[in-house]
């Protein structure tokens, strides 16, 4: 720029009221006068035109200089020199206090940027003009939401980057760009991905930038644009994904917390008076975001069952979230399958990070949503689950299945599970053996097909010490498999079953004396297909006429060389805390020993308890 000609040769572009006005307001500009001035005027004293002269000289030194860094800023965008973006920035710093920035805003709207390597310096450029100008009015958020409007991801990454505590020219442009109707959903879409990418997200941007994104500088900007006094439209449309995205972060912050996370979230700290932990400002903004979209009652009812504390430990964190999803069944079921459908599309990712939390959530939504919308999602994910060496991953998927086994054509296209349920009948907890028995019961009432031999023994084995279970509902699903099984076992299996069937007799008989009347009923009819399974004539009478106390009497009667063997069962039941049961076996034992009367070394062997 030529130093004598600084007004009429200014940068191409610049509008030229903007730079008019600079110059006129200059401190070297006299002020206009007026006609009747011009009468009285007195020439000045050499000493003050003089003095004025250089006071104009310094003013358009300073006008000349800032105009010269405007254009050679510029030119720097252009060449898009990439590498040093950052040092770009802060050398030219001195221009963000002067009033010609506002000229430089609209310079870089009106041409907008040639490429997209030009929306990083643009971003940086805003947010120093911010920092430097703390009551900023003057076109800030055409160029902005034009930037975002057409690079959304870069204009996201790039401003996580500069500000990642989100200081308060930071918060400024989110503010203007969260509540833009045209820029708020595609920055959303790019905070959300980083929001669901722990502890970090590498997302190369236009310049070829791979700088790394902590998933907590995305929390604190959502913690932020919350406490505005009017929520982002944004926020309620996309506010399923928010809501699991939050819940996972606990998680993830709770499990692992990296050295680079631990020194952002100190910086945070300094720069929010913030005294919480990572974990803990997770729940926080979770809490903020049901509370701004009104559902301050699902946060009361969360906190009733401490909920939000047991969400901070990692072993109970997926009870929490099944607690979450409880409280949220009573508020919207619109809202509920939102987030069911967001979470089937995480969990058919086959990630192991949240799994377990976003299990829990879904199976309590199950009963109370339209399942035909999600049951192929659903029985694909839990039937992998199903497999899982972890046990609560295994409750999680019975639990789910169990509902969905509640539907007739959805039992049956689930017996390709049955191999799988019957290994888990000897799992040793309860809850598994409850649903898995109860679910195979299902399988076997939809699907009436034979079944395998081995499947036939390994089911007689499983079956079996079922009986004789504290929960009355296992034993009446254990007692009706078994008579599903001796049904559709092949006849060329029968043979080999024949054993496990003869062992079934005496525990049955004896739960014929059950105090459940339920059991008693179940304990016959399975009886009766035993013995019609062994061709026991006799015992099939004995239980038509309802002589069931003389059931034992028939049992030892055909096969003494079992007594020893039904004695020692027998003597098991002496610890039953249900009396009848007691007293059957005690008359049992009696019929028992006169058959080993003449075996002496049989009895001290039993006597012993060897």
């Amino acid at each position: 720029m030529n130093p004598g000609s600084d007004v009429e040769q200014r940068p191409p572009s610049v509008p030229k009221m903007t730079w008019v006005k600079e110059e006129k307001e200059g401190p070297g500009t006299a002020p206009a006068q007026q006609p009747g001035e011009l009468e009285q005027f007195q020439p000045p004293q050499q000493g003050a035109a003089m003095e004025r002269t250089r006071e104009q000289e310094r003013s358009r030194g300073l006008f000349r200089t800032t105009a010269q860094m405007i254009c050679k800023f510029m030119k720097r965008i252009r060449e898009e020199e990439t590498s040093a973006i950052g040092t770009v920035v802060r050398a030219y710093s001195p221009i963000f206090k002067t009033k010609t920035s506002a000229a430089l805003l609209d310079m870089l709207v009106e041409e907008g940027p040639s490429s997209p390597k030009q929306v990083l310096p643009m971003v940086r450029f805003i947010h120093q003009w911010l920092k430097a100008n703390e009551f900023p009015e003057y076109n800030l958020y055409r160029p902005l939401l034009d930037l975002t409007e057409a690079q959304p991801a870069d204009v996201v990454m790039a401003l996580l980057r500069v500000a990642p505590w989100c200081d308060r020219a930071a918060t400024t442009m989110w503010k203007s760009i969260m509540c833009s109707c045209r820029a708020a959903e595609p920055a959303m879409l790019i905070l959300l991905d980083v929001l669901g990418t722990w502890p970090e997200l590498s997302m190369c941007t236009s310049d070829g930038d791979h700088t790394a994104v902590l998933a907590l500088a995305a929390t604190v900007v959502i913690w932020k644009i919350l406490q505005l006094p009017c929520v982002p439209h944004a926020v309620t449309v996309y506010f399923p994904r928010l809501l699991v995205h939050l819940l996972l972060q606990v998680l993830f912050s709770t499990l692992d917390l990296p050295e680079k996370v631990d020194t952002f979230w100190k910086r945070c700290q300094q720069q929010h008076g913030l005294a919480i932990s990572p974990n803990r400002f997770a729940v926080q903004t979770l809490k903020a975001l049901l509370c701004r979209l009104h559902y301050e009652d699902v946060v009361a009812a969360v906190e009733d069952e401490c909920g939000w504390d047991t969400l901070l430990c990692a072993g109970t964190h997926h009870c929490a979230v099944g607690v979450l999803a409880r409280a949220m069944r009573h508020v919207s079921l619109p809202l509920c399958s939102a987030i069911a459908f967001y979470l089937l599309g995480l969990l058919s990712k086959d990630t192991a990070h949240g799994d377990l939390a976003a299990m829990a959530f879904l199976v309590e939504m199950l009963e109370c949503l339209d399942s035909s919308e999600y049951r192929d999602s659903v029985l694909e994910i839990a039937s992998s689950k199903l497999q899982s060496e972890c046990r609560e991953r295994r409750r999680l998927a019975l639990r789910g299945l169990v509902v969905l086994g509640k539907n007739s054509s959805m039992a049956k296209r689930m017996w390709s599970l049955h191999e799988r349920l019957v290994e888990l009948l000897g799992e040793n907890d309860s809850h598994v053996l409850g649903m898995s028995i109860a679910l195979l019961s299902r399988l076997f009432l939809y699907n009436g097909g034979p079944i395998t031999i081995p499947l036939g023994l390994q089911l007689a084995e499983a079956l079996l010490p079922l009986f004789d279970n504290e929960d009355s509902q296992v034993q009446l699903c254990s007692m009706f498999i078994f008579q599903e099984m001796m049904d559709l076992v092949p006849k060329e299996g029968k043979k080999a079953l024949k054993s496990h069937v003869q062992q079934s007799l005496l525990p049955l008989s004896l739960h014929c004396h059950d105090e459940n009347q339920r059991v008693v009923d179940a304990s016959r009819e399975t009886l009766l297909c035993s013995a019609r399974f062994l061709k026991r004539k006799d015992l099939q009478q004995m239980l038509r006429v309802d002589q069931t106390w003389r059931f034992g009497e028939g049992l030892l009667a055909q096969d003494r060389s079992r007594a020893a063997e039904h004695l020692h069962r027998a003597l098991l039941y002496l610890d039953s805390p249900q009396e009848s049961l007691r007293a059957a076996a005690i008359r049992f034992i009696g019929m028992a020993g006169q058959h080993l009367r003449g075996n002496k070394r049989e009895l001290q062997s039993i006597c012993q308890g060897e």
